[in-house]
This record gives structure tokens, C-alpha cells and sequence, in this order.
């Protein structure tokens, strides 16, 4: 695999991540201004659900553009 391949990915991932993460933090803000007490189990899966799917979109959109 070479430089740039491996540049994408943890490009992928890293972004995935962090919009996972800012999903999550707005999803727990969320329940705690209605009055629900923080459940760690769907923050983490707020996180990596919508990360990953974050991931998996930009994945798909550079090989889109890629072919162009």
C-alpha cells in the first residue's frame, strides 16, 4: 500500500471520528437539556455509528472523484 493510500485512511478515519464525536457530544446535550441523565452506551453508539457512516462517505465520495 502506498503513502497516499495510507494518508486517505487515517484521514477517513480520523475525520469519521471527530464528526462522530461532535454527533455524540450534541446528541448528550440534547438529552441533558430535556432532563435524562448521561447513558454511555448511546453516546459510544451515537459515536461510531455516525462516525463510521461519516467514514464511509468520504471514502466513497474520494473514490468517486478519483475516477473523474
Amino acid at each position: 500500500m502506498n503513502s497516499k493510500n495510507k494518508s486517505i485512511i487515517k484521514s477517513e478515519l480520523i475525520g469519521g471520528l471527530i464528526a462522530g464525536l461532535v454527533y455524540a457530544i450534541l446528541m448528550a446535550g440534547f438529552d441533558y437539556s430535556e432532563g435524562e441523565e448521561f447513558k454511555i452506551w448511546k453516546f459510544l453508539f451515537n459515536l461510531f455509528f455516525f462516525g463510521g457512516f461519516m467514514a464511509f462517505m468520504t471514502r466513497y465520495n474520494l473514490k468517486k472523484q478519483s475516477k473523474k
